[in-house]
């Protein structure tokens, strides 16, 4: 029989080990659209515009992660809260508060946006595939991918695909652990976190609004909103009246699951950044296509498991980013036409929802398989989000600080603040950027 002490230390370690295990499994619980909306932010498109970004200018733009986190996390609070408050969609509350052509307008620059999205991430994916099984033909890959996402929205009841998409969060990792594989100069890279510098070129200032646009992104605003009405629905508050309002416990936990879910993505955003600046800029690969030439160049410097990590990755969060943008444009144009909308309702009960998802899926392949440059898509859906986001941002900054609306959660001066620095910050990139491209 072992000491006293011995055994009662040993006690006390099992003791604090369960605890922590349940405290775990209490926080994973908890966590739901905001780490879905997170994750779905570093999608191959997010991919590539990092990419791009640490292979052209190194570790220079690592700060940008840091900077980001509070801005993007503040935006999608604001959007979780007055979905959850409101029990509504973003599109909806515009829609009641606002002007009808004003929303037209967003609804309509957000889908053209969003569908040039998912035809680059399609394409990004079956790329990827190619990397990772070489004899397989991208077209079809494409069709495949596309057919896969669209059957799972469509036909996957709500509780199971939320939960899908939850543990697709786990594809981010490869990048994490790809970056440890590679042996970064890590001084390197903690003076290109805490030192920020900007280029001063107009490369420089596209690729910088393709960041901020990826990033903090608009269907990013309509996903959230909508996701929360989601959540409420499947917990049994099936109507307006039952939905509306919030307690601080909802409020609390929201705010857990914003923040965890976009600390996430920037996690992420960090690591992409330094895995390309550490290898592909560190070599002289300055210009790649996509996220997966990305993953194709690093092959020569970090090795095959390197590039087949990322090639994963592409595919993981393509999985989780196309059925985000096909699902907000289906949300935003629901709730701006008055349709039954959801992920909750069956296609025969939201068949314009649905309708809407099949279309942007359908154009998308068309990008896909049509020989447009997925890197152009690329480029014109960032500017456009980084165009159309601080519009949106600009509504969703009025509704969740409008009293009448959002009663006791109404935001605060520091909220509002901060949401007016975003807004005249990407306008001020956006502009910017258009002039560069037009010069």
């Amino acid at each position: 029989m072992r000491p006293w002490p011995v055994q009662r230390a040993e006690d006390g370690i099992m003791a604090l080990m369960e605890v922590s295990v349940r405290r775990l499994k209490r926080y994973w619980k908890d966590m739901g659209p905001g780490l879905v909306t997170g994750a779905a932010d570093d999608d191959p498109e997010g991919v590539a515009a990092y990419s791009q970004t640490g292979a052209q200018f190194g570790f220079q733009y690592l700060w940008l992660a840091l900077v980001t986190f509070p801005l993007m996390s503040v935006v999608q609070e604001m959007c979780a809260r007055i979905g959850l408050v409101t029990g509504r969609g973003l599109a909806e509350n515009i829609r009641r508060e606002y002007s009808k052509p004003a929303l037209w307008t967003v609804v309509a620059l957000l889908v053209f946006a969003n569908t040039l999205n998912i035809g680059a991430d399609l394409v990004a994916m079956a790329d990827a595939a190619k990397l990772l099984v070489p004899a397989v033909p991208v077209a079809p890959v494409v069709v495949f991918f596309a057919l896969v996402s669209l059957v799972l929205q469509v036909f996957i009841p709500y509780s199971v695909y939320a939960q899908h998409l939850k543990y697709l969060t786990f594809a981010l990792f490869a990048y994490i652990i790809t970056a440890f594989l590679i042996g970064l100069d890590w001084p390197a890279v903690l003076r290109g976190a805490f030192i920020p510098s900007i280029p001063l070129s107009g490369e420089a200032i596209i690729v910088l609004c393709a960041v901020l646009g990826t990033t903090i992104s608009p269907y990013l605003f309509f996903w959230q909103a909508s996701q929360e009405v989601e959540e409420e629905i499947d917990h049994g508050r099936a109507t307006i009246e039952d939905r509306e309002g919030a307690s601080a416990v909802d409020i609390q936990k929201m705010r857990v699951d914003v923040w965890s879910g976009m600390f996430v993505s920037n996690v992420v955003m960090f690591f992409i950044i330094a895995v390309c600046a550490g290898t592909l800029y560190a070599h002289g690969v300055t210009d790649i296509r996509n996220a997966a030439d990305a993953a194709a160049a690093l092959k020569p410097f970090a090795g095959r498991w390197a590039e087949l990590l990322f090639a994963a990755g592409i595919i993981g969060t393509g999985f989780l980013g196309v059925p985000v943008l096909a699902g907000a444009s289906a949300y935003a144009v629901a709730e701006t036409m008055h349709w039954h909308e959801g992920l909750y309702n069956t296609l025969r009960e939201a068949y314009g929802f649905y309708g809407v998802i099949a279309c942007s899926m359908l154009v998308a392949l068309f990008i896909g398989t049509f020989g447009i440059d997925p890197m152009k898509a690329l480029l014109y859906s960032a500017v456009f989000n980084g165009l159309v986001a601080p519009v949106m941002i600009f509504f969703i900054v009025h509704l969740s600080s409008d009293m009448a609306i959002m009663g006791d959660w109404v935001s605060g001066p520091v909220t509002r603040v901060s949401g007016w620095l975003i807004v005249a910050t990407m306008a001020l990139v956006g502009v910017a950027s258009i002039w560069v491209m037009l010069a």
